[in-house]
């Protein structure tokens, strides 16, 4: 039988190369095209069309689970202050695992904190919470909002729909 030592070091040393490469803990592979682990809130906006009001809300990474559910006033979750939005109706939307900053504490959300909407169904919103990796949102109403959600991606955001009455026709 004969030996090939040769090849034998090459294999093993490309066998070790291998083992070495496996091991490397996930901090030190690059991060610039990796999603972030949390998701990041970025930003929130709306629009009115013919029969529905549309608020959007921007996520940098995965979208995470979401809520909404209504609410009979919305407090700020750090305070428990009362946020100051007139309606008669809200919603609580709640993002979780998410924040509204990054890893140093600087904010990464760029949209309204609190804002009065002069729309047919949504009347205001106001970010009430970015604490503990939940991210929450209150929307105001003068009617019982009547809505549907969706996850739309690329880019990655949270939608609510709030059905109103034709003001197309």
């Amino acid at each position: 039988m004969h030996q090939h030592p040769r090849r034998t070091a090459i294999a093993a040393g490309i066998l070790l190369t291998a083992a070495l490469g496996a091991t490397v803990p996930a901090s030190a592979a690059p991060q610039s095209r990796q999603a972030p682990a949390t998701a990041l809130v970025i930003n929130a906006r709306w629009g009115g069309h013919c029969t529905y009001d549309r608020l959007v809300i921007d996520v940098r990474g995965t979208i995470p689970p979401v809520t909404v559910k209504p609410v009979k006033q919305l407090r700020y979750d750090a305070s428990g202050k009362k946020v100051p939005l007139a309606g008669k109706y809200f919603l609580e939307i709640k993002l979780s695992p998410a924040a509204a900053h990054n890893e140093a504490g600087r904010s990464v959300y760029r949209g309204p904190h609190l804002v009065q909407i002069h729309l047919p169904a949504l009347k205001g919103l106001a970010l009430t919470g970015d604490f503990e990796g939940v991210v929450t949102f209150g929307t105001a109403f003068h009617t019982k909002p009547a809505y549907t959600t969706l996850k739309l991606h690329s880019p990655e955001r949270f939608v609510l729909d709030v059905r109103h009455a034709n003001t197309c026709a």
